[in-house]
């Protein structure tokens, strides 16, 4: 029954267009009169301890490092890269923009963030030579999914801190193959797209040109190499490899590029502080509702309710998968991950599933809900950076989300994709 209130009050208010924070209180609320009390106090003790956690540190980090590239040079930098890479091939400002989304990935890790920056800088330019806006505004949302699973991730670092034990260096190892795979299986489907729309267009560059644009966004390159390599090998912690980020951000775009004043970095400081409140204003209200949702015993109330598909691991994957699909559609990312990771994971690790290979599908399967209506909060930011309609998006926009699926269902099918190459990184041969 607690189950069954706690996904009434959810989905009630979220369908009468209460913020998600407010919503979350309310569902809190809800479980624990229902259990027959009520104190204020447990609920502001429980939000205050869920965003207490060191960890979490690191998501202000990596948001600041974020906005200081988008800011300071290094957006355009990294587009001028990725056009240099695929400017002489037909229709190379599409695949400019999925090689821009997995740099774009390993710089800022957000994918609201990465569609807001590259969207600015290459949505005029595709529409310039003729792109069809919504197909342009497609390849773009369609990049930006990458960036909840490509290093470094702040999903993934919400994720290891909301279930004890994940290691969070772990995580950004196992998103790092499977992200790249998915960046060319969009290339693949922006193949056939560019003969179906007949784009001709390439891009030539001076040989001058092409030394400075390597030379010019070789800081830019750098920062995910350094960054993961030091998180890597010991050298530090995925919280202070934050506290890196922002300081290289900051010595490259303030000392180095010289495009961003210190009167400047204060706007950004500013903007990183007004996001990062967000993020962890999500996270201390669904730590309350998670508190009382573990409470409540819901975690064994779903394994009840998924058991007879335990001893059928992959049966088990497709069931859970379908729920976070249909829940990522009216949900966004960071919200889920905190209510709904604690549900699934005891489950998981009970029928025996690894459980970084299980983040991985988690966490790619609900960063798909972001470019899905009716509450994908990227196609917004894309129909608002572009001037797109939204039925317009989503209609060219169902090609690379069938392919982003797909590509879902084989990682589930053949673990060993993502697990190997983790294993690799790891240095566990």
């Amino acid at each position: 029954m607690e189950l069954f209130i706690f996904l009434l009050t959810l989905f009630f208010f979220l369908a009468l267009g209460i913020p998600i924070c407010l919503v979350l209180v309310i569902c809190a609320i809800a479980l624990m009169l229902w259990a027959g009390l009520f104190d204020p106090t447990i609920l502001a003790i429980t939000m205050l301890d869920g965003a207490n956690n060191y960890p979490l540190m690191a998501i202000p980090f990596f948001v600041f490092a974020g906005e200081i590239m988008a800011a300071g040079g290094l957006s355009q930098r990294v587009v001028q890269l990725a056009q240099l890479m695929m400017g002489r091939v037909r229709g190379g400002l599409g695949y400019a923009a999925v090689i821009a989304s997995i740099i774009f990935a390993g710089l800022m890790g957000s994918s609201v963030g990465e569609a807001a920056a590259l969207g600015s800088l290459l949505l005029p330019m595709m529409k310039e030579v003729g792109y069809k806006p919504g197909r342009a505004g497609a390849v773009i949302a369609s990049g930006a999914i990458l960036g909840p699973i490509i290093p470094p991730s702040t999903n993934f670092i919400l994720l290891g801190a909301t279930i004890g034990g994940l290691s969070i260096t772990k995580l950004f190892m196992i998103g790092l193959f499977p992200g790249i795979f998915i960046g060319l299986a969009l290339m693949l489907v922006w193949f056939f797209i560019v003969r179906i729309d007949g784009y001709n267009e390439t891009i030539s560059f001076e040989p001058g040109q092409k030394l400075k644009i390597i030379l010019d966004s070789t800081p830019a390159f750098l920062m995910p190499v350094l960054l993961l390599g030091g998180i890597r090998f010991g050298i530090f912690t995925p919280t202070e490899g934050g506290a890196f980020a922002s300081v290289y951000a900051i010595v490259v775009c303030v000392l180095y590029y010289r495009e961003l004043t210190f009167k400047q970095l204060l706007r950004v400081s500013a903007a990183s502080a007004r996001t990062t409140s967000v993020v962890m204003l999500i996270v201390a209200t669904a730590s309350a509702v998670g508190y009382f949702i573990t409470s409540a015993d819901i975690p064994a109330q779903m394994g009840a309710l998924f058991h007879p598909l335990m001893d059928s691991p992959i049966l088990l994957l497709i069931c859970i998968n379908i729920f976070l699909f249909l829940i990522g559609m009216v949900m966004d990312l960071t919200p889920n991950i905190l209510i709904f990771a604690p549900v699934f994971f005891p489950m998981i690790q009970q029928a025996g599933i690894d459980p970084y290979y299980f983040g991985l599908l988690f966490i790619l399967n609900l960063g798909i809900g972001v470019i899905t209506p009716p509450v994908g909060t990227v196609l917004y930011v894309v129909c608002g950076v572009g001037n797109i309609k939204i039925v317009e998006l989503v209609k060219n926009l169902v090609p690379f989300l069938l392919v982003e699926i797909l590509m879902l269902f084989v990682l589930l099918f053949f673990p060993k994709l993502s697990i190997v190459p983790m294993n690799w990184l790891m240095g566990g041969g």
